[in-house]
């Protein structure tokens, strides 16, 4: 205990072994989910279930361990919500593109992480970023998870006439996902720890019973990673058509995790005086390296989880929360039966809880201010109605850069804005 307290500075932050290790487990309840979901997603590219059910335990280890013995913060990493969205339904099904070759970008926007967190300029790329755009960013990521999670529970459907209509809403299996969503809304707002992953297992125990889904198991020797281990391609991820993949798993990772490293630090009070995050550079090299290692391992790009919040919310103050959290993503390991158990109308209500979480920050958007707001809008829809998380980005960044000049306001945009204006500009001229 006295060698904990000392290599983790307990003392010094004012928690104790007991309560960090309460907070670790509340952290990882609260985003267990993920090693049901992220499965669920990456696996409609074609990717082995089982292989992703391990990659995704073992990233989320990973870098949660390096997190907490490196930067000592309480802050745990996963595949991001989001990011496996695009990487899914953007790049592979919508691109076309191998998923091996989706691996590869992810890979590359690892090392371009490191490099940049490196050289000290991550930090200055998103000071540069507009504050609306970064929030429309995340409200409309959070929107792009909301329509897929309405197509997955089957509350909306296709249509030829109205391209998107209601969907057989008294099919068994889409009544269970809109009871799953509300019990997971219901459970969150009475402060109920681990209320996504109970919504989760609930609507799975009724499918079971209902017999809409075979159960497998629960425990079981961890399966073999294999088929997803180390099949990156490199090679075909520097293609052309490519670059503004890697663009934009970088950009998406870039604000997200930077976001709630701030955020979740904020809220336990481990920034310092200036309002800084001390030992910044270490947690971002935690994240970059953890990016890299999805990559190989196969998953999509690992990110900061801003559920670590409910880990400092009861106490956790050190890095021995994320080594706490990374010890139970190995011990999930053991339970892949259970993953295969759980049917996409489970994890549907997942996606659209996530969705509501990120779409709220849409309410602190100026909108008096019509330069910030019409850009942030056309941000925000422009996700889900083209599906596609890097043209809703795009849109963005030119209609800003535009408006802003003929509206006279160009002293408001920065050179970095413009440049990513310009680049996404020939991308749909010449690329797209």
């Amino acid at each position: 205990m006295a060698s904990l307290d000392s290599f983790f500075k307990l003392k010094e932050h004012g928690t104790s072994v007991k309560t960090e290790v309460i907070a670790g487990l509340t952290t990882f309840l609260t985003m267990a989910y993920i090693i049901f979901v992220n499965p669920a997603i990456l696996s409609q590219t074609g990717m082995d279930f089982n292989a992703v059910f391990v990659a995704t335990c073992i990233a989320a280890a990973l870098g949660t361990m390096v997190m907490g013995l490196v930067a000592n913060y309480p802050i745990a990493l996963a595949p991001g919500m989001g990011l496996n969205a695009y990487f899914t339904f953007a790049v592979v099904k919508g691109m076309g593109v191998p998923w091996e070759t989706a691996l590869g970008a992810v890979f590359i926007s690892g090392v371009i992480f490191v490099a940049i967190t490196s050289l000290k300029i991550r930090e200055l790329i998103v000071n540069a970023i507009p504050h609306s755009l970064k929030l429309a960013i995340s409200a409309g990521v959070g929107l792009f998870l909301a329509i897929i999670g309405l197509k997955g529970a089957g509350v909306i459907a296709a249509s030829p006439a109205t391209m998107v209509t209601l969907g057989d809403i008294q099919s068994p299996s889409t009544l269970l996902a809109v009871f799953g969503f509300i019990v997971i809304v219901a459970l969150e707002y009475r402060k109920v720890t681990g209320s996504i992953i109970i919504g989760v297992l609930l609507v799975t125990l009724l499918s079971v019973l209902l017999n809409l889904t075979e159960f497998k198991g629960v425990f079981a020797a961890p399966p073999s990673i294999e088929p997803t281990f180390m099949k990156m391609d490199l090679a075909g991820a520097f293609h052309s058509g490519l670059i503004g993949v890697i663009f934009i798993f970088f950009f998406i990772d870039l604000f997200d995790t930077t976001g709630t490293l701030v955020g979740v630090s904020h809220r336990a009070g481990l920034l310092d005086k200036n309002g800084r995050l001390p030992r910044l550079q270490k947690a971002l090299f935690a994240d970059s390296t953890a990016i890299m290692a999805g990559g190989i391992l196969g998953t999509s790009s690992v990110t900061a989880y801003v559920e670590s919040a409910a880990g400092t919310a009861v106490g956790g103050r050190t890095g021995l929360t994320a080594v706490v959290v990374s010890l139970c993503f190995l011990a999930a390991l053991f339970l892949s039966p259970l993953a295969g158990t759980v049917p996409a109308f489970a994890t549907a209500p997942a996606l659209c809880y996530v969705a509501v979480l990120m779409a709220r920050g849409l309410s602190e958007i100026d909108w008096d201010d019509l330069t910030e707001s019409a850009p942030a809008v056309i941000t925000a829809v422009g996700m889900p109605f083209t599906y596609s998380i890097a043209d809703g980005i795009a849109f963005g960044f030119i209609s800003y850069t535009l408006i802003k000049i003929l509206s006279g306001r160009y002293r408001d945009i920065t050179p970095t804005v413009v440049i990513i204006a310009a680049l996404f500009a020939v991308k749909f001229a010449f690329f797209h």
